[in-house]
């Protein structure tokens, strides 16, 4: 008999992100006997190889999981584990392989108990085997935790341990992310480690007196490099979502008679997918589900495929068969419909906000490694200055994944950057233009930001250092082990870091534009037809808004785009990443790196090529086919603002190189006031420039400040309002009529004022009710708008917008600076020195600040407060990407790629 395929702990997590689909439950390889990639296979719909894990990733996390092996990082885990979950102190940390066999890993837990409970130690067990969860006994995939701990538990009152803890833990080598990692994908992590535990809880073969422990952990980077930490989290719910998930599969599988797999083509025929192109894309199934609704001749199922949720299709079914009466259906959901059709984008009508084009913007693309969280093959950068885009200056990496090649990145960003902020100075030295870093998606952001921490947390460290080689004290990390000392940071870099670093301290503030995502500027501009993911690609969307194209057909353009050897982003395709490993590392060990130095230039330039192509066509399409909106310069004079204090903070070296994780509690707190008001100023900027977005928000019931209404007459001017809150003696102000912009109009400007942005010319006015209907009124705005009877408008509450009486301006109030934790306009390089008491919270360096923690630490460390001393272990919250002199770090691509297994998938690495 043919084992049981269970898909382990990662089938277990894939179950509670796609249970609600009765095609995957009944996809289960407990039914059909074999897993869900080969059954894709097997039916002719294969995800393909761009799904593949790359190469260097898989090399990545196969290092990491090593290094988790190794006694000076496995006792590191072991510790920080204990310790943190209140346990005593172990008298040694002994490392055992069980080798994913369940003999083994029964033998060695019984070993570890008896070490835990006659001498008080711990034992790091890797690679174990364990029954799956209700399947002990059957000839089944066994359920395979990375790594488990086992701990004595705390003496009683005599001194006597009377058994020990089993925590159940798992190897993740999860990029970090802003100095972050992502929530979603902990809480996959701990999933994992859940139904170890359960698994393990339910083993008859666990030693008499160990325990499953509560709580579990997952090591992953401690920062941008490999170092293994510990994070701890209760696993209470998650064992309880894996037992549920595992009851619903066992009654899953009972419920599918035996000899499902002599025909599977027609088992899954008669499953019903429940379908999203948001979240199926990560199942293996997907392919065979969305060629099954491109087959159909249903308009309901173009409508499942393009992602419009279940409660919208049968108000917007007659938009594709053209019978059907239409209902309420929100704007964005219409035009990406309409789009599908026609196969051309649908202009939202809004104008453009954006300063892509504009001089001062620096315009990056870079070619990420798989080899590192922050590794970067090569970076492309273009300065747009009066004059017009410059030429693009493209740079190769030859050792990607050090820290020299960050450490260049900042160089060459901040050589753009500080010519940037030269030429504004020059063409206004009393109000000089913001300037702006541009790039194709959302993920080169985050790389590049993630790449200023990094830097910035070695400046940080430098100084502390500093100060201790000036007190005499040896150069130690947080936990005490000699340091790597860092080189200095270049002034002229330092502007790069700064300012990256602004946009990662303010990335909760919706109107500032530190770095700019031209996809998100393009797609708030046209909508593209097909499903909306689709539109996350910039080389999707941008065929979309150009006129000259003929009829697209969303498939065929996703299609094309699918298998590009290429992206837009970033992340390389695993194919490119591949072909650049190779190209690196050549065919065997021992060979210099870049192995093939020629072939490797050119994959790198080539990469490069494609994104420059892309970005320069869709930047083409935004300065060339849309209009600039009247509000745009409002739009930068709140970033200019913004901009001086971030000068200031450069210039005196104060607080410009936190990020936001490392402000205080005290600063967040004093920065509401802030969020609030550009939230305020970001909302009403976007209703009066986005008839899509004004229309949808106007039609939302929760929407208090804004109203649909219609033209009854136009001698007296009277208009019906869709509103229960905006009444009689209520001033309305019009925002769009008949799906335009009022304040795109010829005859309206904006000025800008200390306080606040002036909107002349929109028609603002009180509404006197007629008597005749309910939501009937007479309305006389000071400007006469010249509507006419029947006219569709969107008007919105004035007292939103302002609390003044007249009715000849409209008054966007201008979102305030920080003033709380920033060197006011007259602080000068000396007025800390000076004044030490007055300006600790505006303009103290950073050179005094770490100067003074290095203190601090220095005094802890000599109380024996910090590690190694110390028990429980301190965690180092602050997580700089800096390395002891004693850490032998692998390096991923120091070999020939070596193939994954051919069972798993990205899913399982992520």
């Amino acid at each position: 008999m043919a084992a049981q395929v269970t898909g382990g702990a990662s089938s277990a997590v894939a179950a509670s992100s796609h249970a609600v689909c009765a095609r995957f439950r009944g996809t289960d390889p407990l039914i059909t006997g074999v897993s869900r990639r080969k059954l894709a296979q097997q039916v002719g719909h294969s995800k393909g190889p761009q799904s593949t894990i790359p190469l260097l990733r898989w090399m990545r996390a196969m290092a990491f999981e090593r290094l988790v092996r190794d006694k000076q990082f496995a006792s590191e885990v072991v510790t920080v584990s204990v310790g943190a979950l209140g346990l005593e102190r172990p008298k040694a940390v002994v490392v055992a392989d069980a080798r994913i066999d369940t003999g083994k890993t029964a033998a060695i837990l019984e070993q570890a108990h008896n070490a835990a409970v006659a001498y008080g130690n711990a034992t790091l067990i890797h690679q174990l085997a364990v029954p799956f969860v209700g399947l002990e006994g059957a000839k089944a995939t066994d359920t395979r935790p990375d790594f488990a701990v086992v701990a004595p538990k705390v003496p009683d009152q005599v001194g006597d341990i009377d058994g020990s803890w089993l925590i159940v833990g798992d190897a993740k080598d999860y990029q970090r992310v802003r100095a972050k990692i992502d929530d979603g994908r902990l809480l996959k992590g701990f999933l994992q480690v859940a139904l170890g535990a359960e698994s393990a809880a339910v083993w008859t073969k666990l030693p008499v007196g160990m325990d499953v422990h509560g709580f579990g952990v997952l090591a992953v980077p401690r920062n941008a490099s490999l170092s293994p930490t510990a994070v701890i989290e209760d696993l209470t719910d998650h064992r309880q979502e894996v037992r549920m998930r595992v009851q619903e599969r066992a009654e899953e599988v009972a419920a599918f008679p035996p000899g499902v797999d002599a025909d599977l083509p027609g088992h899954l025929s008669h499953l019903q997918a429940t379908y999203s192109p948001d979240s199926c894309p990560s199942c293996d199934m997907f392919v065979y589900c969305r060629a099954e609704l491109q087959k159909s001749t249903d308009p309901t199922n173009l409508l499942v495929e393009l992602g419009v949720s279940p409660q919208a299709r049968p108000h917007a079914v007659g938009l594709v068969d053209g019978v059907t009466p239409v209902g309420k259906v929100a704007t964005s959901v219409r035009h990406q419909i309409e789009a599908t059709l026609a196969g051309t984008g649908v202009p939202s009508g809004q104008r453009r906000l954006d300063p892509v084009g504009e001089p001062g913007t620096v315009n990056v693309l870079v070619a990420k490694s798989d080899g590192a969280t922050l590794g970067v093959y090569g970076i492309a950068l273009q300065r747009v200055t009066a004059a017009g885009a410059g030429p693009w200056h493209v740079e190769v990496f030859q050792n990607p994944d050090h820290d020299d090649a960050r450490r260049s990145i900042v160089r060459l960003v901040g050589r753009e950057l500080n010519k940037a902020i030269a030429e504004q100075f020059k063409a206004n030295s009393d109000d000089p233009a913001p300037v702006h870093v541009v790039v194709p998606d959302s993920g080169t952001s985050d790389l590049l930001v993630s790449i200023a921490d990094s830097v910035a947390g070695k400046e940080l460290s430098r100084l502390r250092w500093e100060r201790d080689r000036q007190q005499g004290r040896p150069a130690l990390t947080f936990n005490g082990d000699p340091a790597v000392v860092p080189p200095r940071l270049p002034e002229k870099d330092r502007v790069a870091v700064s300012f990256l670093l602004e946009q990662d301290r303010t990335r909760t503030m919706k109107v500032r534009s530190t770095i700019v995502d031209l996809r998100a500027a393009l797609a708030s501009l046209v909508t593209a037809g097909g499903p909306a993911i689709n539109s996350l690609r910039l080389d999707y969307l941008a065929p979309w808004a150009d006129p000259s194209q003929p009829s697209l057909d969303h498939r065929t353009l996703a299609q094309l785009v699918e298998k590009s050897q290429h992206s837009v982003g970033a992340q390389l395709t695993p194919l490119y990443s591949n072909a650049i490993h190779e190209a690196f590392t050549g065919d065997r060990a021992g060979l210099p790196r870049p192995a093939k130095p020629s072939q490797y230039d050119d994959l790198i330039r080539d990469e490069l090529a494609y994104k420059i192509d892309v970005f320069d066509r869709a930047s083409s399409l935004l300065t060339g086919e849309f209009e600039v909106s009247k509000l745009q310069s409002s739009v930068r004079a709140v970033e200019g603002d913004a901009q001086r204090v971030w000068r200031r903070r450069l210039d005196l070296h104060a607080f410009d190189l936190v990020r936001f994780g490392r402000t205080s509690r005290w600063w967040r707190n004093d920065s509401v006031p802030l969020l609030e008001a550009d939230d305020r100023f970001n909302a009403q900027v976007t209703v009066l420039t986005s008839p899509r977005a004004a229309f949808d928000a106007a039609q939302d019931a929760g929407t208090r400040q804004l109203a649909l209404a219609r033209v009854i007459a136009d001698v007296p001017l009277t208009v019906e309002v869709d509103s229960r809150r905006i009444g009689h003696e209520s001033r309305i102000v019009a925002l769009h009529h008949n799906g335009q912009a009022l304040v795109e109009a010829e005859d309206v400007s904006a000025q800008a004022q200390k306080g606040s942005f002036k909107i002349s010319h929109m028609p603002i006015g009180e509404l006197t009710a007629t008597g005749a209907a309910p939501r009937e009124f007479f309305w006389t705005p000071h400007h006469d708008p010249g509507f006419a009877a029947g006219d569709e408008l969107v008007v919105a509450d004035f007292t939103w917008f302002s609390e003044n009486k007249g009715g000849v301006w409209l008054n966007l109030t201008r979102p305030s600076v920080d003033s709380s934790s920033a060197p006011r306009q007259t602080c000068t390089p000396d007025s800390f020195s000076d004044d030490p008491a007055n300006h600790q919270w505006c303009c103290k360096p950073h050179e005094a600040s770490e100067a003074e923690w290095s203190d601090i630490l220095a005094g802890r460390r000599a109380r024996g407060e910090l590690n190694p001393q110390v028990w429980p272990p301190v965690v180092d919250s602050e997580g700089f990407d800096v390395t002891a002199a004693t850490e032998n770090l692998p390096d991923p691509a120091d070999r020939p790629g070596e193939q994954p297994p051919e069972h798993l998938t990205m899913d399982d690495v992520e």
